[in-house]
């Protein structure tokens, strides 16, 4: 019978849940069992796709064209698996589908309430999910905080599973924050208290508690979180703050919460092995160089805007043994200052991320510039890609005012253009060109050499594209097209050969990016910031 573990959070959001999540989620495999993750996100949009990244942190994209919450690309970090788009539940998804049958007339006359028919369409959604992914163990995390008005629905929901799948084959685990004072240095369990009593008034009992705190909690405040939260100390845990947060599952594991989790839902298999997953941590925790990374963007002043890019940033770094930090740089600061440039000095590597929209667009274009003409390694991955276009039309090919119609519908040279089968769409929610896309690669290119395939994979999250009628000249000045959609309509990875490293692609490799599987054209800049600085002539890949 499959498992049921909830994962609810208290006090404040951004506490760590997702982490949390993944890590049970990571204990579990390593024992051999096979697991799924479903994130709840109470807010009334349908998915997250419309959202800016200030709002509510990056957009990750699913295989199958989901624009979800950033936490399915933890999950899928952590446990090395694709997650369809049903994964990610949002009120906005629960009252569409009963209104939807209410005017279909498929209530039969009755009165629609939030219960039963708001709580029963989440539990078909995450039984729904079960089922179709064949998981042991499903485990939900529950955005939000206990107590916030849109999340009541959903913790009345994993309430009534408890009824309903019995004890045994369901687990609530509740994480909330342990400040220490900075005065007195003490660890303070009142707010966890009050957490845990709302999730009580809610009417339900946590199972297991973890304690969020700076610093791993004492004996005294472990007891205290156990007494008052009417739980065993062997279920009491505590998430403390670690150079890395794939350290967490070990962190946890250590203090026993994996065998815990097992024993409490009846379920054995064999001794975990962490042997890959340690031997991650430690290059991490060990590297042998070091570069600096200048990340332009337009969203800089959240990292969570960036957070897959963060990783995989980290996944290249281990595989190279290298540290990598990334100087988060706003783009307009380049447009605005006359000496924005100086900024980039003293940079390894510049990155362009994605983006939408006219803002900061001339300060990217600015650092794709200073990029190309100093050799530094370059990549630019989405609007990145077009604006390494736009840059090189410009500078290179001298077209004057040419851009992107995204940033200036009337420019006289649009090398950058609306998709043509997007130039009727209205509804903006869930219409770009989303998911996973064959991408077709030239044999004897730096790509091909990166990927050694000639066809992939890869995530996309685009409305535009470089314009056909601009390919040849773009072309005869020295840009290569090394990566192109199966029917040839769409330029995919561009590169410049007489650069030591300029590499762009339309798609986001972030999204495939993994721990144990660093995503190639990441792997391929940091690997290029290092052999350029190490003196090397070329890059060794």
């Amino acid at each position: 019978m499959v498992k049921y573990i909830f994962v609810t959070g208290g006090v404040l959001s951004s506490v760590g849940k997702g982490i949390v999540t993944s890590s049970i989620g990571k204990m579990l495999q390593v024992r051999g069992f096979d697991v799924t993750v479903i994130k709840v996100d109470p807010y009334v949009n349908v998915d997250a796709g419309t959202m800016n990244p200030y709002i509510h942190g990056e957009v990750f994209v699913t295989e199958d064209g989901g624009e979800t919450d950033l936490d399915l690309g933890g999950y899928e970090r952590f446990l090395n698996i694709n997650l369809p788009k049903e994964n990610n539940i949002t009120t906005g998804q629960i009252y569409q589908t009963v209104i939807d049958s209410e005017r279909r007339g498929d209530f039969l006359g009755r009165c629609v309430q939030i219960v039963p028919h708001i709580t029963n369409e989440i539990k078909r959604r995450i039984h729904m999910v079960a089922e179709q992914s064949k998981a042991e163990v499903v485990l939900t995390e529950l955005g939000g905080t206990v107590g916030d008005i849109e999340g009541q629905p959903f913790l009345e929901a994993i309430r009534q599973m408890r009824l309903e799948e019995g004890f045994d084959n369901t687990l609530y685990v509740h994480l909330a924050l342990v400040p220490i004072l900075d005065i007195t240095g003490e660890m303070k369990t009142k707010p966890l208290q009050h957490s845990v009593n709302e999730l009580r008034r809610i009417g339900i009992q946590p199972d297991t508690i973890v304690a969020r705190c700076r610093d791993m909690i004492d004996k005294e405040t472990l007891r205290k979180v156990a007494l008052f939260g009417t739980i065993p100390e062997e279920a009491v845990f505590c998430s403390y703050n670690v150079p890395s947060i794939y350290q967490v599952p070990l962190i946890l594991d250590e203090q026993g919460m994996g065998d815990y989790v097992c024993r409490r839902l009846g379920i054995s298999k064999k001794a975990p092995d962490w042997s890959e997953w340690q031997k991650f941590v430690d290059c991490f925790e060990n590297p042998k160089h070091e570069i600096k990374i200048a990340l332009i963007g337009k969203y800089a002043g959240l990292v969570d805007s960036y957070v897959s890019m963060n990783e995989a940033f980290k996944h290249a770094g281990v595989a190279c043994q290298t540290q990598v930090t990334v100087n988060y740089i706003e783009a307009e600061c380049l447009e605005n200052n006359a000496d924005g440039l100086k900024l980039l000095e003293g940079h390894d590597g510049i990155f362009i991320p994605y983006g939408f929209g006219p803002r900061g667009t001339e300060g990217k274009i600015k650092g794709i510039q200073f990029a190309r003409e100093n050799n530094v390694p370059f990549l630019g991955v989405c609007y990145g890609f077009q604006l390494a276009v736009v840059e090189f039309a410009r500078n290179v090919c001298g077209f004057d005012g040419a851009n992107s119609t995204e940033i200036n519908p009337d420019t006289p040279h649009p090398v950058i253009d609306l998709m043509p089968e997007q130039r009727n769409v209205n509804n903006k929610g869930g219409t770009m060109r989303l998911g996973a896309h064959e991408v077709f690669v030239k044999k004897e290119t730096m790509a091909h050499r990166l990927y050694d395939a000639e066809k992939i994979f890869e995530r996309h999250r685009h409305r535009w594209e470089v314009n056909p009628d601009y390919w040849d000249a773009l072309e005869k000045q020295g840009m290569v097209f090394s990566g192109n959609s199966p029917d040839g309509r769409r330029k995919e990875i561009l590169e410049l050969p007489s650069n030591f490293f300029f590499f762009a692609s339309q798609f986001h490799g972030e999204f495939k990016s993994s721990p144990t599987k660093p995503e190639p054209e990441y792997y391929g800049f940091i690997k290029a910031c290092l052999d350029k600085k190490l003196g090397k002539t070329k890059p060794e890949f």
